[in-house]
């Protein structure tokens, strides 16, 4: 994690010790921390809300398969051109400051996307929560690391993650139901009031960080245009950085796409299933990713080693599930392995998040939002890139699904291409921080 200190490692392996520095956590830091985890929670569940109520919006709107992923691909465009303004944001900023515009965009936005009549206005709302959502994670990460003590960096990751996804659940559980109850503008307008509730608590009790753990002010020269273009540059410089922006992009980008949009229309059309039984297939892709990450943020924690074969792993696991079921030789493949299928993509979110634990220790406190910024980016661009892809092959190809979901293996391969390019690069330069880094925890000034 970013932060005022970090937790040395120390020879041998051990359990690292804390610097002067270094956040102590505590009941405190989870009180606090966890107002920033509601406000994220709350983006989740805006952000993948379109996606039990795509069939409805067509039917709303009087729109195709294109013009239907062109929602979501708008609101991914501006979350990822986001990333990196909102990551100088928060280094300049702080997170709360940054939380509580996000959260005002946002559910203007969803407040907008309730009332929208016609599919422009509905553009521009989903295009204002794209934006207030960008502001959310990173943040988010920046509170962990400044309440948390660094080694507990990849584990308070996931469990935002984990809790994140909690609010995709609500999503594919309740808004579906309502919005089958009650309609469109009931639905989407009640649970604009989500973001009424987060916002109160962020302005009367989330801080920056702790008492006594303030942040060393900016130096002289830390602002204006050369001081953002050097820091961006110097993050994106760092092997570390690059190879977490393309492990986020190849890792997220299947689940994301099947819980954000194409899910519900692949399982209902392409699969013949009911609209019930495909949310529940789409609430277990959620369940599985809360497990995942539980287990991967205790494995990654404890175990440095493992992130890249983890990564990894999840990709081959995906891109077979995937081969497999888009070739199966029925019209229908069977709920066993729509289910194999929806456990395995359950692993891309935690998987994504190994992404932030390569550029984490790659870069000092002062520069960490922009380069989770530019990991972040790597996902939601993959993630865009497949939604206009599939779209546009559904329309070409008169809704031939298998064909136009071959796009995930275009990305996919592209992305692994990447990673082992730089796998050997990031882990040297890791190690050169690591020696760095025990000299400074035995020799500690008084």
């Amino acid at each position: 994690m970013s932060g005022g200190g970090t937790g040395a490692p120390v020879p041998g392996g051990g359990t690292p010790r804390l610097l002067p520095s270094d956040p102590p956590g505590g009941r405190r830091a989870m009180a606090v921390w966890g107002i920033g985890v509601a406000v994220y929670f709350v983006a989740i569940t805006y952000r993948t809300s379109l996606g039990v109520a795509g069939l409805d919006a067509a039917e709303r709107f009087h729109i195709n398969a294109s013009a239907l992923s062109t929602f979501s691909i708008l609101q991914l465009l501006v979350y990822a051109g986001m990333q990196i303004p909102v990551g100088l944001l928060v280094d300049r900023l702080g997170a709360k400051k940054v939380l509580t515009i996000g959260v005002v965009l946002y559910t203007a936005g969803q407040f907008g996307f309730a009332l929208s009549a016609s599919y422009g206005m509905a553009l521009g709302s989903r295009a204002l929560l794209g934006c207030g959502d960008a502001m959310t994670f990173i943040s988010v990460l920046r509170l962990g690391s400044r309440w948390f003590p660094a080694r507990r960096g990849p584990m308070v990751a996931q469990i935002a993650a984990l809790v994140g996804m909690a609010g995709n659940l609500i999503s594919t559980l309740v808004l579906a139901r309502f919005l089958h109850s009650f309609g469109w503008t009931p639905t989407f307008a009640s649970s604009a009031v989500g973001g009424l509730v987060v916002l109160a608590l962020l302005l009367l009790f989330l801080k920056d960080h702790p008492k006594g753990y303030e942040p060393p002010p900016a130096p002289a020269g830390h602002t204006g245009a050369a001081f953002v273009r050097r820091q961006i540059t110097d993050a994106w410089r760092e092997p570390g950085t690059q190879l977490g922006m393309w492990v986020h992009f190849t890792t997220q980008f299947p689940a994301m796409v099947f819980l954000l949009l194409w899910g519900l229309p692949f399982l209902v059309e392409a699969q013949g299933l009911s609209r019930g039984t495909a949310g529940e297939l789409l609430t277990l892709v959620v369940l599985s990713n809360m497990a995942v990450g539980l287990i991967y943020g205790q494995v990654i924690a404890r175990h440095h080693a493992a992130r890249a074969p983890l990564a990894l792993g999840t990709v081959a696991a995906t891109a077979l599930l995937w081969a497999i079921t888009l070739t199966w030789p029925d019209e229908h493949a069977p709920m066993g392995l729509l289910v194999v299928l929806c456990l395995v993509m359950g692993a891309c979110g935690p998987a994504s998040m190994i992404g932030f634990d390569f550029a984490r220790p790659a870069n000092p406190p002062e520069r960490q939002g922009t380069a989770s910024g530019i990991v972040n980016m790597g996902g939601f661009t993959a993630s865009m890139t497949t939604l206009l892809a599939i779209g546009v092959l559904l329309d070409a190809t008169g809704d031939n699904y298998r064909i136009a979901f071959t796009s995930i293996f275009v990305l996919e391969a592209l992305g692994v291409s990447q990673i082992l390019r730089l796998r050997r690069r990031a882990a040297r330069r890791e190690r050169e921080r690591l020696v760095v880094s025990r000299v400074e925890a035995v020799h500690v000034p008084a």
